[in-house]
């Protein structure tokens, strides 16, 4: 999934980013204790600047990165600015009913049921499920290598907005495909047309979205986000102003589009300029990083 750049990273090109008040370290060592074929990747600390922006302890774990069966995730120690809602869940497809069951068993504990694990009319085997910090999964016993994919739940003012947003991100991104594409029929619980269930690909990787007009009382929040690794200053333009297009520029290279999702666009390195063994440059990086909206890799790598 990931792909070699000038730099050296190996990164997809999508990642996403999970937002932790401070546990994400025991989160990190959770999941990839439940799935297979999973390893941390890195840790990067709080230096003095960050510390002292965020609030978080200095030499305290700010991000960490890890895979699960081949999907990168990156975590952040933020503190207990934004929480976790089934908005954005992730999917994971099961190749065998003991492996599904055994997700669930793990994601039981300490976890919050949204849907009861039981066979439905489009699943041998499904349920959905918040576990102990918060995040939602959608475990799906499938009979395919297992898979796992963010999901999209456009609700609330965003409900019936899932296909206007699959089609504008798949134009965004290259080699983006739809893959499933099942509409509401007459008679079923939701508006006739609207998109029931979707699998997409963006830069080929796996997405999920949904219309769901029932009023949860929950949106997209920057809790669940995704980043985007630029090799280029071009790209980052690119990104940043097609995707805050009827949407808002934040700060740090955070940005929400037109749908409410929340997006960070990248250079590849960042994590190197952050990090830099020499503290002075690190915290240079970090100070210009500190005072921007769209990230310019030029002023970042100026340390």
């Amino acid at each position: 999934m990931g792909t070699q750049n000038k730099n050296g990273n190996n990164h997809q090109k999508i990642v996403p980013f999970l937002w932790f008040d401070k546990n994400a370290e025991e989160a990190m060592n959770f999941y990839t204790a439940c799935f297979k074929n999973s390893k941390i990747n890195s840790r990067s600390y709080y230096n003095e600047e960050s510390a002292k922006a965020s609030g978080q302890p200095n030499g305290s774990l700010m991000t960490g990165s890890f895979t699960l069966n081949g999907q990168e995730f990156i975590v952040l120690n933020g503190g207990p600015v934004f929480h976790f809602n089934p908005a954005i869940s992730l999917f994971v497809n099961c190749e065998t009913e003991k492996e599904t069951d055994e997700l669930w068993k793990k994601f039981s504990d300490g976890g919050t049921v949204l849907m009861e694990y039981n066979s439905y009319p489009f699943s041998k085997k499904f349920g959905w499920i918040q576990d102990k910090f918060g995040l939602s999964w959608q475990l799906n016993f499938t009979e395919t290598p297992q898979k796992i994919a963010p999901c999209l739940m456009f609700t609330g003012k965003q409900t019936g907005h899932a296909e206007e947003a699959m089609n504008y991100y798949m134009s965004l991104f290259k080699n983006s495909e739809v893959q499933v594409l099942a509409r509401y029929e007459p008679g079923e619980p939701g508006v006739e047309g609207s998109i029931k269930h979707t699998r997409f690909t963006l830069s080929g990787e796996d997405f999920i979205a949904m219309d769901s007009h029932i009023e949860h009382g929950f949106t997209f929040t920057p809790a669940v986000s995704f980043m985007i690794f630029c090799e280029t200053q071009q790209q980052i333009d690119y990104f940043w102003d097609n995707l805050t297009n009827g949407g808002k520029e934040i700060e740090c290279g955070w940005l929400e589009d037109k749908f409410g999702i929340s997006w960070q666009v990248v250079p590849e390195n960042l994590n190197q300029l952050l990090s830099n063994p020499d503290p002075a440059k690190a915290k240079r990086a970090m100070h210009a990083m500190l005072q921007m909206k769209k990230l310019v890799i030029a002023d970042l790598e100026a340390g």
